[in-house]
């Protein structure tokens, strides 16, 4: 490798971990680290459980500890944004300070939450959640005996409605589409997420959008649902997906959709340019299709990843999806992605708190997923990762173990 200076934009899981790759890999030139956030790289999902609720501070967040932090030697930029890639220079420019020029640079510089175009969507007691700035100022609104109204039955509304109800609020969730994460997981597990939060006193509201948000004359918010009803609140957070950065791509001239698209070493359609995290799109051979990954998974591995390809090092990021959620006492975790296609296997009882379902091509395991079940979905992962054989009635079976398939 032949690069003197490595320049990340984006300083959160994705650039972090690119970061301390570049060196743990015995890059000892210069590494640049562009962040538009006052943080050292940090982990986001504790922004909507442990920090949200108080129970953990923000700093336990950071990947690194300080000293671990400054140990990496790199040249550190928080609170300044990249503005444009000079592509043909190869040089970075900057919302403030010189342009910096880069023999390779990596893009992880992610994704903003997604705002709705409502009349009083920029009203007081209005949130989103991405930042640690944001999880203080949701928390600080998340008062017992207070109002709040989630909009978006997704994994981060979800999320924050639990925190909301352990922390003594009522609750209420308005999703636009007839069922809980649609978009993600199969009717059965949307049933059961609207069974757990409706027993933890969630009131639910399916197939149902907002029309306008506006302040009440008690001092709180008033939000009109397009049923004709309008429901009181105190805070309202918008929790309805991600849009990614990928604007300094586009204006740098390279291929984007959705994202910024990138093979399997994270190369962009430029080379000398890659990127990882929420804002990169690939194809994805466990799902058949393009896609970005949103998870914390996907944000550390591909960050390592686009690390060492930019150091010359073959690379196949080609990682099972995964993805876990926690709302009140469940663990919900996702390997692989399933479809409707599949063929569903189901070990344990679906009505309790603790069962797995196998999605199956064939008879082989190609996702799983389910609540209170991490060892069993350890090897679901397994199977699925092997392309293990399986016959579906030992799948299902509780007397045989899975460590046997």
């Amino acid at each position: 490798m032949n690069a003197e200076t490595i320049v990340i934009v984006g300083a959160g899981q994705a650039g972090g971990w690119a970061a301390q790759t570049l060196r743990s890999e015995g890059f000892a030139g210069r590494v640049v680290l562009i962040g538009d956030e006052p943080h050292r790289p940090y982990e986001r999902p504790p922004l909507s459980k442990a920090v949200l609720s108080g129970d953990a501070h923000a700093d336990t967040t950071h990947l690194l500890k300080p000293e671990a932090f400054d140990a990496l030697g790199i040249d550190w930029r928080p609170n300044v944004g990249a503005t444009f890639i000079d592509s043909a220079a190869k040089q970075l420019r900057l919302t403030r300070g010189e342009p910096v020029p880069y023999d390779k640079l990596i893009l992880c510089n992610g994704g903003r939450a997604r705002r709705l175009s409502i009349p009083g969507a920029d009203l007081p007691g209005v949130f989103s959640l991405r930042s640690i700035e944001d999880a203080a100022a949701l928390g600080a609104a998340l008062s017992a005996g207070k109002r709040l109204l989630v909009i978006g039955g997704g994994w981060i509304g979800l999320e924050v409605a639990a925190t909301a109800r352990k922390k003594g609020l009522d609750v209420t969730v308005v999703e636009a589409m007839g069922r809980l994460c649609e978009r993600t997981v199969p009717p059965d597990i949307s049933d059961y997420l609207l069974q757990l939060h409706t027993a933890h006193g969630v009131d639910v509201r399916l197939g149902t959008g907002i029309e306008r948000l506006a302040q009440s004359a008690r001092g709180g918010l008033t939000a009109s649902l397009s049923n004709g009803r309008e429901l009181e609140c105190d805070a309202v957070l918008i929790g309805v997906g991600l849009i990614p950065n990928d604007e300094l791509a586009r204006e740098a001239g390279l291929a984007c959709d959705g994202g910024v698209l990138v093979d399997s070493q994270c190369r962009s359609s430029d080379p000398d340019i890659l990127a990882a995290g929420d804002v990169a799109t690939w194809h994805c051979e466990w799902a058949g299709r393009r896609m970005r990954l949103e998870s914390w998974q996907n944000a550390q591995e591909q960050g390592i990843a686009a690390a060492r390809a930019a150091l010359g090092t073959a690379v196949n990021h080609q990682p099972l999806p995964w993805f876990w959620s926690d709302q009140y006492d469940v663990n919900l975790q996702i390997y692989g992605m399933p479809t409707p296609a599949h063929h569903v296997v189901v070990r344990g009882d679906r009505g309790s708190n603790s069962f797995v379902m196998f999605f199956l091509d064939a008879d082989k395991v190609v996702a799983a997923l389910g609540p209170n079940a991490a060892r069993d979905l350890r090897f679901a992962r397994r199977l699925i990762e092997r392309r293990t054989s399986v016959d579906a009635a030992q799948l299902a079976d509780l007397q045989v173990p899975l460590a046997k398939l």
